[in-house]
């Protein structure tokens, strides 16, 4: 979240709130509350890896995706994270998504004044 430009255009007040909680402070402290109490009252903690962020790792290290992905993961569980998953597929879909909706509106662009320009955009964060 150091990223972020705090625009407020990607998220409701509730979305916000669970934002909030998304930081490095918040998962170090829970990383350690989760050390000294029982496992039974273990907060679980998911984390997830988007794409876009694989590269710079193999890069940083020397390492392919791949390698990269894997170490990341095992550092992460290392520290005490019980889930990590790949967005990857995720990305894929909303690209698929992206794709139909701007198809449907290009083949309506002469019916419907609003069907382009068509605007999307992922977090620059």
């Amino acid at each position: 979240l150091s990223d972020c430009l705090a625009c407020d255009n990607c998220m409701t007040s509730e979305e916000g709130a669970r934002v909030f909680q998304q930081n490095q402070k918040e998962l170090f402290r829970v990383l350690n509350l989760n050390k000294k109490c029982d496992t039974s009252k273990h907060k679980v903690l998911a984390v997830s890896i988007c794409p876009q962020s694989l590269p710079y790792f193999a890069a940083k290290f020397n390492l392919s995706v791949n390698d990269a992905a894997k170490r990341l993961c095992g550092f992460l569980k290392s520290l005490g994270v019980h889930y990590v998953f790949d967005t990857t597929i995720a990305a894929d879909f909303s690209i698929l998504e992206s794709q139909r909706e701007f198809v449907q509106r290009y083949q309506r662009r002469n019916q419907e004044d609003h069907a382009l320009p068509m605007f999307a955009s992922a977090c620059p964060g």
